[in-house]
């Protein structure tokens, strides 16, 4: 559990689910609506999962040094044994994928690469790798979409752009973080390249272009009132995260706004669930 970060796979989980809310035309759902949400969910969840997976496996090293109690390098898991924790992951996801529909398999086909490539070389590219991951984090909201209507949907589409601001901040706040390992094993962070203070600068910018853009569906006439309750807290936490990240850039520091972002996207996702049920 530890080796897949469940919570984040959860997130992304629930992305497709919102995808899903704002593509279907009415309540109640439908029967096929709702096995398509979970398997949407399922390829999702297990995708980023096998990620994580790799990502650690490709990391260990790095890790050794900036994070030493992941199971990897701890020694609870062995390499080989990650590797085929990670097979077992993508196979349930392409699974799931494939029945679902054509579309959505091409497109949890795209991920998936776009997955493995930050995964194993992508990381060490720096922004264009923050990118990247961020991509595959938009890319669910897509999806759900696509899981319940084979058409591309406008809303979705401004939903999945706020979660790739959100989540480039995250990225290049997490290379703060991580700044001494990267220097040592040449990964191209903003921080690394740049120092910390231009990378928090960079982040903050992600995070206030996201919260400018969390009006656009209620604009849109997508959400009730619902999702401002919960919307007000997750745009405080990025405000107040980025204050926080540009007054002090510490690795520490970096580490807390990091996770506490997470709290923000969750958030987030809650609040246009509220907004679309409500």
């Amino acid at each position: 559990m530890r080796l897949i970060r469940p919570i984040n796979c959860l997130v992304i989980g629930l992305a497709v689910l919102v995808g899903i809310l704002v593509a279907i035309p009415a309540f109640p759902l439908t029967e096929k609506t709702a096995i398509n949400g979970i398997l949407g969910f399922t390829t999702a969840f297990t995708f980023l999962a096998a990620a994580n997976t790799i990502n650690d496996f490709y990391d260990r090293e790095i890790d050794a040094i900036d994070k030493p109690h992941r199971p990897i390098p701890s020694g609870l898991i062995r390499p080989k044994e990650a590797l085929i924790y990670a097979f077992i992951l993508s196979m349930m996801g392409f699974m799931a994928a494939f029945l679902t529909n054509t579309i959505c398999l091409i497109v949890a086909t795209i991920a998936w690469v776009l997955f493995m490539y930050y995964a194993t070389r992508g990381k060490r590219t720096g922004l264009f790798g923050n990118f990247i991951v961020s991509a595959c984090i938009a890319i669910p909201f897509i999806y759900g979409g696509f899981a319940v209507k084979e058409e591309l949907n406008p809303v979705l589409v401004a939903f999945s752009t706020m979660a790739f601001l959100s989540t480039a901040g995250r990225e290049i706040t997490k290379g703060i973080a991580d700044i001494r390992g990267d220097k040592l094993h040449d990964v191209k962070t903003l921080a690394v390249l740049f120092g910390p203070k231009t990378a928090a600068f960079s982040a903050a910018v992600f995070y206030a272009a996201a919260v400018a853009l969390s009006f656009l569906p209620w604009t849109l006439g997508e959400v009730s009132l619902w999702y401002f309750p919960l919307l007000i807290l997750a745009d405080g936490g990025f405000l107040s995260s980025s204050i926080a990240l540009l007054r002090n850039h510490s690795r520490k520091n970096a580490e807390k706004v990091k996770n506490l972002v997470r709290i923000w996207m969750v958030l987030g996702l809650s609040a246009f669930i509220a907004g679309k049920l409500g």
